[in-house]
Parts: C-alpha cells; structure tokens; sequence
C-alpha cells in the first residue's frame, strides 16, 4: 500500500485522524504553500489560503472517494481556495513580473481546452537552451514538483539561487513560448 493510501486510511479512522493530520501537515505544507502563493502572490494570503485548504481538507477527508491521488485532491482544494479568495478580494497583487509570468503560465497549462501539443513541443525547446544547471532545476520544480528544499538537498545548491534561477526560466519561457 503506498503511503498516501496509506494515509488516507490512517485519516478516516476517528481515533488516528489527528495524529495522521499532523504526518498529512509535514509531507504537505511547505509544497501546498508554494502552490498557492503561485496563485494569491503575497506571504499574508497564501498563508491565509493555506489555512482555509487544511481546514477544507481535514473536514471534508470522510468524503474523499480517492478516484484521483491524495496529491491531486488536496491541491485541486487548495486551487478552489485560492479562486475564492481571489474573488472575495477581486483583486491579484503581485510582488514582482515573475509571479505574474508562473501565474499566466500555470494557468494557460491547465486549461482543459488547450491543446497543449504545439506548446509542449516549443516549452521542450526552450528548456533545451537553457544552461544544464539551470535545465535541472526547472525540470525538477517543474516536471517533478519537487520542493525547493528538496532540489536544494539533491543539488546542493542554496534555496534562494534555485528560486531565483527557476523564475529567471520561467520568465525566459514566457517570452519566448509565443514568439
């Protein structure tokens, strides 16, 4: 049994629930966080979000039917949290020009209706122009979702330059992804 399911078993049982939450809170928070600040831009409203995810989560968990993956359920929640947060506010503040180029670029990626064939094909391109470190990192945060400590740990490169690296390529992407 993987340790999602795993998981999710440990949470729907009433006298495990808490104890289960708390292990759910350290595999999660810190990639649910950096998920929804993609989404809301500032440190006060994705903490905000974040917290209006996992208290979603921990009620609504009895009514997860588990047809998609733990992973799949908690951050299709935390993007309905995001939405409405950003609705209630109707407003999008952004910190810099690299949160609003992952934010657009998340957002045409997700679409349902957007054939993505022509636009995999050029993001490949572009990825392959990149320095090698720099084609990791990306990869890594991008394709393997991977947290920006644990690219840190495998690379052993500081948090700070990989955050800085990975926008500075997500910026490049959006430029030239178009052209």
């Amino acid at each position: 049994m993987s340790k999602d399911k795993e998981l999710v078993k440990k949470l729907k049982n009433p006298t495990l629930k808490d104890k289960a939450f708390s292990e759910l809170l350290d595999v999660y928070q810190e990639r649910l966080y950096w998920y929804i600040r993609k989404i809301v831009a500032t440190h006060e409203n994705a903490d905000d979000v974040l917290q209006n995810t996992f208290i979603r989560i921990y009620k609504s968990i009895q009514n997860f039917q588990e047809k998609s993956s733990l992973h799949t359920w908690m951050y299709r929640i935390a993007y309905n949290e995001s939405i409405r947060f950003l609705e209630k506010n109707k407003k999008i503040n952004y910190n810099n020009i690299d949160e609003v180029s992952e934010s657009h670029l998340e957002v045409l990626f997700e679409d349902e209706y957007f054939d993505g064939d022509d636009i995999q094909k050029k993001l490949n391109k572009i990825i392959e122009g990149f320095k090698e470190k720099n084609k990791r990192i990306f990869q890594m945060k991008y394709f393997d979702d991977m947290s920006f400590r644990q690219i840190s740990e495998i690379l052993e490169v500081s948090e700070s330059t990989l955050k800085s690296s990975y926008y500075a390529s997500v910026k490049t992407i959006e430029e030239k992804i178009f052209l």
